[in-house]
């Protein structure tokens, strides 16, 4: 038996929970939600990096389907609530398949049942609009992680790629964690300032996760975690979940993207624009200067350095699949999981890690928030709490 067929067996038995998939805004962006049009049930290769056959292929129990909407978009809460309905629409046409998960409890159901246990979570705090009251509604949605912030800072958070304002948290961004603690709801620090994420180790009575983010001292790029925050893992309880998107992990392509974000400004274009010109502008950078390619060895160094600071019972796997327009090879799509985990098989991981990998350490860190939310909610009620009250 090969290390990839015994990568497969594994996952039949332990099943990959993804910290992180962009399908439902690929949906919006892509057919208008209009799900005849790109039907998951088949494969949609041309389209998407996900659809049910190539989940299955890559053996994933349990999806954490992102709700994000961007930070500029004109009315947040809205677009939030539309993408929830994406992610409900999925669950309606897709039973056979995929099963609705709030609880750890309902992760290993679906496992029992040979579904996908879909759970959300929601990419940015200005999906809340600075309001607890909305927090709460998103939860009772099914919402059960929210990442802090998205690349923009929020009022009362830091986000790792915009210039510093709160240097952390606020006194509303430490109420914003612990009533999300009191909930149940997960605290998601990918994306956000290595300073909030102290701030929200220091604020925390729950685990938290990095849904989607790699290892700084692996490569040097803010979207990562510091080794001193990886540290704090093991006390905290919570995982850290690798991401795969090339200009994340691997440090050429740090230093590609800046050259190429460099050579748009000295054209006078923004390195965001798309038009034909910005456009005619990049394809000839890239001509002259080939894009980098991220590989399976490169994504297994981030787990390696990652386990050696934080230790086997705090990793996970957040993919950021259909929300990067590039992938490693290896990893093109959400079937590409059992390469990775072949990759690790080979460098001496066994098969008790790779179940902690793949299914148990995300589960288990559910279930704690779920232990941590009976008793804060046991000793406390809802916060009214306001910015305007604790920011001023």
């Amino acid at each position: 038996m090969t290390t990839l067929d015994e990568a497969r067996a594994l996952l039949r038995e332990f099943p990959l929970v993804d910290g992180h998939n962009d399908l439902p805004w690929a949906l919006r962006e892509k057919a208008g939600y209009d799900l005849d049009r790109l039907d998951i049930a088949g494969h949609q290769h041309e389209h998407l990096h996900t659809d049910i056959p190539r989940l299955r292929a890559g053996g994933v129990g349990a999806q954490y389907w992102s709700v994000y909407v961007p930070a500029e978009q004109p009315d947040p809460v809205a677009a939030t609530l539309e993408q929830i309905d994406c992610v409900r629409q999925l669950l309606d046409r897709y039973q056979a398949d995929l099963a609705p998960a709030l609880t750890a409890a309902d992760m290993e159901a679906a496992r029992g049942e040979g579904r996908i246990a879909s759970l959300m979570g929601a990419e940015g705090g200005h999906s809340i609009a600075n309001s607890l009251g909305t927090l709460r509604g998103l939860y009772a949605l099914g919402v059960r992680y929210m990442t802090l912030t998205h690349n923009s800072n929020v009022d009362w958070a830091d986000s790792a790629t915009d210039a510093p304002k709160a240097n952390g948290l606020t006194a509303f961004g430490r109420e914003v964690v612990r009533e999300m603690n009191r909930l149940g709801m997960l605290v998601d620090l990918s994306h956000v300032a290595p300073s909030t994420m102290r701030d929200a180790l220091d604020a925390t009575s729950a685990p938290v996760v990095f849904s989607h983010s790699s290892a700084r001292a692996v490569c040097d790029h803010p979207r990562n975690i510091p080794d001193d925050v990886l540290e704090r893992l093991p006390a905290n309880g919570g995982v850290a979940m690798v991401t795969f998107v090339p200009k994340f992990v691997l440090q050429a392509a740090v230093d590609w993207t800046a050259a190429a974000d460099e050579n748009m400004r000295a054209h006078g274009l923004h390195h965001l624009d798309t038009t034909a010109e910005a456009m005619k502008v990049h394809r000839a950078f890239e001509e002259r200067t080939p894009r980098p390619v991220a590989t399976v060895p490169v994504i297994a160094d981030h787990l390696d350095h990652m386990r050696e600071v934080a230790g086997i019972d705090h990793l996970g796997i957040g993919g950021d699949y259909d929300g990067t327009a590039f992938t490693p090879d290896g990893l093109s799509d959400v079937s590409g999981y059992p390469n990775l985990l072949a990759e690790l098989l080979d460098r001496g991981w066994s098969k008790a890690d790779l179940a902690k990998l793949t299914w148990q350490n995300a589960v288990r860190v559910l279930g704690a928030a779920e232990d941590v939310a009976r008793d804060l909610r046991s000793k406390r009620g809802p916060s009214n709490a306001t910015i305007e009250s604790l920011d001023g």
